[in-house]
């Protein structure tokens, strides 16, 4: 790309890319004040960044997905989970009564597994939301800058614990 980037063209990838930022800025903030932060942040990042772009060695969504997810790791460790960047966490009760129902409501499950999500570290919260955005293994590994064997285990961590933890005996370790 030159190294004078075209204002107008970024704003128009944004734009139709913006649902990466969302998606991040929902998983890594959870105050709406936080979360417009954030979001000006990604958005400025991204733009500083943007003239080293290359379209021939990567797609714009892999790109932005690496500068989101770097800006929210970033402010994640700056404030160090000040200010409840962190959603509040499984208890026993919760999972208890998971297992008592006979078929949650899909909202509840996700609302679960959301609460799960954000007990994950900065990475395996990165990794967990590529993978639910049905991203390959390759594409995982490229974002997240970690081999895809790397990402095939760490998923498949993941996926345990969870499991474990939906039946009440979580797996150490993921």
């Amino acid at each position: 790309m030159s190294h004078r980037p075209d204002p107008r063209h970024f704003q128009t990838l944004l734009r139709e890319h913006e649902g990466i930022v969302f998606k991040v800025v929902n998983l890594y903030a959870h105050h709406a004040e936080d979360r417009r932060d954030l979001a000006q942040e990604i958005g400025l990042q991204a733009w500083r960044s943007f003239a080293h772009f290359d379209s021939l060695k990567a797609k714009f969504s892999t790109w932005l997905y690496r500068v989101a997810l770097n800006v929210a790791i970033s402010q994640l460790r700056k404030t160090n989970g000040v200010r409840g960047a962190q959603l509040e966490p499984l208890e026993q009760h919760h999972l208890e009564s998971i297992g008592a129902e006979p078929a949650p409501e899909p909202d509840e499950r996700i609302a679960t597994l959301y609460a799960f999500i954000g007990q994950l570290d900065p990475l395996n919260r990165a990794l967990i939301l590529l993978y639910l955005e049905d991203k390959p293994y390759g594409e995982i590994a490229e974002i997240l800058g970690i081999t895809e064997t790397n990402v095939a285990t760490k998923i498949s961590r993941i996926k345990q614990t969870l499991r474990g933890q939906m039946t009440g005996t979580a797996i150490a370790g993921a």
